[in-house]
């Protein structure tokens, strides 16, 4: 859940850090006064893409940063490996996004640098939103289908089945590439056989890479190296080295421990001393002899690192390309020997591969035609509450005669909102107040199967009011049981059924506007007043007695 938020110079918000508790928290205020500033720095958290208009006049750069806490942390930290970034630590994930108008913008997850992209994927496991134009996805056939999936649970058993069928789609393109390829000449077989060989006799591998590489250098630098080493050693162990001073030294130190017996202590602190300087000198000596290089071991050298170079430049940078070059090179010139024999080969595994996933595509169309019906039962009811009393929900499951990457079924949506109407597809039939609530319906039956812990839902309520605006509120505060939810509203039966309520306030000055965003739900006072105000008035005893009552 989200339990921290701070904004500055967000649009028309100079800064506001707040402080989020579980539940249905209500986002209000009067029109115009800038309540999509907190669903924007949401949004601008899950890796929106923005323009420079969202930075507060006058500022230099808008950031806005996040503490999200989850009891279970295993699916984000899952994705945040994906990406090669800090896990949540103790469960809590930092989200920081600075948007700069003349320097270089910033996004920060749990204190790492990363990317846009990297954000967005992060954003898909904790917050989903549901605008104005979102419910329009539900005139989409497949996301109508991904939404019976994620009630059908059908993630594991499409997740096999489209690995499975890229697979399968790999085989035949590969059987299809043999059929119109034509045959090499005898010479092109010859130059590619060549190529192998010479990256064979490479015999590229990370240890024999780095050792050549390195040896090389020291080729190149031998003389300077001798040079330094010599020094080395001279001026260790050489006539007038540092060991042949102390020796001196030491038989002094020895006498001076003769006569006192304290001294003993330090004569062999020198003795140690001109032992491991000794040594030091010889591990000089070992590696100058190493930076010796005689001529045919030279040439050897010179000769391995430029055929070394030479398969980078022509077949990639690394071992890997360069492997990957020599397994492709191999792999075409064993496909001439029988090109026949190949493609029937690979069709025999395209036609193995191919029953296996009709029997998995059954299986995920049959699990869709059974939860279809329930699915609908249960929507059907929450529709009920939602001001539809004789409105009829179907699911229509159609097989499909090929295999598609969702499998061989297609899923599609019919509604008739009132009684005696036909059930027709989404887009033919519903308005956009109709679909705000079927969607609505939808996510409440989906709270359960729906992992996502942040849902936003902006101005869900519109074009309802009355007993329905108050089976919206209901509805909301009961997926506010299972995940956190925020929405913009401007009614008041649907804020009084929230567990914590926002106001928005915008303040006109001489100098420009600015919107502030206040905790109410902890006075009572002030969120009667204004739940009155989305009333009609704030001023009117009969809308402040209803407002009182719409709390109570």
């Amino acid at each position: 859940m989200l339990q921290y938020l701070h904004i500055k110079n967000l649009a028309v918000m100079d800064e506001a850090v707040l402080e989020f508790d579980e539940g249905f928290a209500a986002v209000t205020g009067e029109t115009g006064a800038g309540k999509s500033v907190l669903l924007g720095a949401l949004s601008f958290l899950s890796g929106a893409r923005v323009d420079k208009t969202i930075i507060r006049a006058g500022s230099d750069a808008s950031e806005v940063e996040a503490g999200l806490f989850f009891k279970d942390s295993g699916p984000v930290d899952a994705v945040l490996e994906s990406l090669g970034l800090p896990v949540c630590d103790e469960g809590n994930l930092i989200l920081r996004r600075v948007f700069a108008r003349e320097k270089m913008s910033r996004v920060q997850i749990n204190g790492a640098l990363t990317t846009l992209a990297n954000l967005a994927a992060i954003g898909e496991s904790w917050i989903d939103f549901h605008g104005p134009g979102e419910p329009q996805k539900l005139f989409q056939e497949r996301w109508q289908r991904d939404l019976l999936d994620v009630f059908a649970k059908n993630d594991k058993r499409l997740e096999d089945y489209r690995n499975r069928y890229r697979k399968w789609r790999a085989l035949l393109a590969e059987a299809d590439s043999l059929r119109g390829q034509r045959q090499l000449s005898p010479e092109e077989i010859e130059f590619l056989q060549s190529q192998v060989d010479l990256i064979d006799r490479a015999e590229l591998n990370e240890d024999s890479v780095e050792a050549l590489e390195r040896d090389f250098l020291r080729l190149s630098q031998s003389q300077e190296l001798l040079e330094l080493a010599d020094r080395l050693e001279t001026g260790l162990t050489g006539e007038e080295g540092i060991s042949t001073r102390m020796g001196s030294l030491l038989a002094v130190a020895r006498e001076l421990a003769s006569m006192d017996f304290e001294a003993t202590t330090l004569a062999e602190r020198l003795e140690s001393l001109i032992i491991e300087t000794e040594d030091l000198g010889g591990e000089f000596a070992s590696l100058r002899s190493g930076c010796e290089f005689n001529e045919e071991a030279s040439a050897n050298l010179r000769e391995r690192m430029e055929l070394w170079l030479d398969l980078k430049r022509k077949y990639g940078p690394d071992i890997q390309s360069v492997l990957a070059k020599r397994e492709g090179m191999v792999n075409k010139i064993s496909a001439q020997g029988d090109v026949a024999g190949t493609i029937v080969r690979l069709q025999e595994q395209a036609d193995a591969s191919q029953k296996n996933l009709l029997e998995k595509a059954e299986k995920i169309a049959s699990r869709r035609s059974r939860v279809a019906d329930s699915l609908v039962t249960k929507a059907s009811q929450i529709l009920k509450d939602l001001g539809f009393k004789k409105a009829l929900l179907k699911v229509v499951i159609t097989r499909e005669a090929t295999l598609r990457e969702h499998g061989d079924s297609r899923c599609q949506f019919l509604f008739a909102p009132n009684a005696g109407q036909e059930p027709l597809p989404l887009r033919n039939i519903a308005s956009s107040g109709e679909i705000a609530r079927l969607m609505l319906a939808l996510k409440a039956v989906l709270a359960q199967a729906d992992t996502t812990p942040v849902l936003v839902f902006d101005e869900v309520d519109s074009n309802v009011g009355g007993e329905t605006a108050v089976a919206v509120g209901e509805k909301l505060a009961r997926l506010g049981e299972r995940h956190q939810v925020f929405c913009v509203t401007h009614l008041p039966q649907v804020a009084a059924k929230a567990t914590s309520h926002w106001q928005v306030v915008k303040e006109e000055s001489r100098s420009g506007s600015s919107v502030t965003i206040e905790a109410i739900h902890s006075d009572k006072d002030l969120r009667q007043v204004e739940l009155a105000r989305m009333l009609g008035d704030r001023t009117s005893q009969k809308a402040m007695a209803h407002a009182a009552e719409l709390l109570s």
